[in-house]
């Protein structure tokens, strides 16, 4: 036994020294399998027709390695649009395999920072990796005016290193920053984009005092789902998501996050304090979210825009609370990556990854 135990002891540390003294050329090949593999891959041509969805963010402005912040992405046919755009969410797309560059536009929920933070990256991707010859469209409430014109001044110098570099046949100066498509409507919901079969409906939603603030509705070929943006539960957001196959809401846990407040307080730290305090009446619990998606009969309810931050799914159970108990559909936490499919004349719902 002693003599075997040996043998394997002198296999390990040759084979330890061997990945030593040969690193250089395993990197390499390892690189250049990663590269084959990944870099420049298009994943749009393995959607097939039907209404899809990509979470590209499900975190919040709370730190979170595991998550970027607000940022979703919708494909109807051969229609791409991305429904907020928070730090760290264009790298998001992009490691799921999708082109900024194929982007058809960006719908805007509000305009608190963590929903608008990654403007800059994505309208820089759209305009280089697609060789855009026209800004992206934002589409949002009145008021996206004034974002949209602060993020292209922030970036006008970057945009002339880019023309000078690269050229006017890769980077076109027509192609760079975003152009505002503003919105408004009277009452509780409107139509305001309608193209090759989909329609968006933009709805009210209750984020006081952040207004105008909205959440969407996307119909394709008899499939629908709903995105809430930020939004306290409210009656006009359950009527107009009646009967989606999903709905993306965004969830808060107050039991947690008021933890995290008296944490704070007891060290000191009276205003952050403060903030963990305020935030809680202006989100739903993932409880209130359960409810929304049994008032509207919603086929699943996805909960993304998770606060606090979720670093393992031990903790999805505590988060939840007692939201199963109030919904009688799938609840699903979201992820990075995830997607779910919607086909076509159906009510089936495919789930994937891509991350």
């Amino acid at each position: 036994m002693k003599r075997v135990g040996l043998g394997v002891l002198i296999v390990l540390g040759l084979g330890a020294l061997a990945l030593f003294a040969f690193q250089k050329p395993i990197g390499n090949a390892l690189f250049e399998r990663a590269v084959a593999q990944a870099v420049g891959v298009d994943r749009l041509g393995d959607f097939g027709d039907g209404l899809h969805l990509g979470l590209c963010g499900t975190g919040s402005p709370m730190p979170n390695l595991e998550r970027a912040g607000p940022c979703n992405i919708v494909i109807a046919g051969d229609q791409v649009f991305a429904v907020d755009i928070g730090e760290g969410g264009n790298e998001v797309i992009n490691t799921m395999g999708i082109s900024s560059g194929d982007l058809d536009g960006l719908f805007l929920t509000h305009f608190h920072s963590d929903h608008i933070d990654g403007l800059g990256p994505l309208m820089l991707f759209h305009w280089t990796r697609g060789t855009a010859t026209a800004p992206l469209p934002v589409y949002g409430p009145t008021g996206v005016e004034a974002i949209v014109e602060g993020f292209n001044a922030a970036y006008a110098t970057d945009d002339t290193y880019r023309i000078a570099h690269h050229g006017e046949g890769v980077v076109p100066a027509s192609g760079g920053g975003g152009e505002a498509q503003p919105f408004t409507f009277e009452g509780a919901s409107a139509t305001v984009f309608e193209k090759d079969g989909l329609s968006v409906t933009a709805f009210a939603v209750d984020h006081d005092p952040v207004r105008p603030a909205v959440g969407y509705r996307f119909d394709y070929k008899g499939r629908s789902l709903c995105i809430s943006g930020d939004a306290a539960r409210s009656a006009n957001l359950e009527a107009a998501c009646k009967d989606v196959d999903i709905l993306v809401h965004d969830a808060l846990q107050p039991a947690m996050v008021e933890e995290m407040r008296a944490a704070m307080e007891a060290r000191g730290q009276t205003n952050a304090a403060k903030i963990f305090h305020d935030i809680q009446d202006y989100h739903a619990s993932p409880e209130e979210a359960a409810e929304s998606a049994s008032a509207a009969e919603a086929r699943m309810l996805v909960l993304s825009h998770l606060v606090p931050p979720l670093p393992m799914r031990y903790l999805y159970p505590a988060f939840l609370g007692d939201a199963e108990s109030r919904y009688n559909g799938p609840i699903v936490v979201g992820e990075d990556g995830m997607v779910f499919t919607l086909p076509p004349g159906g009510t089936a719902i495919e789930r994937s990854r891509m991350m």
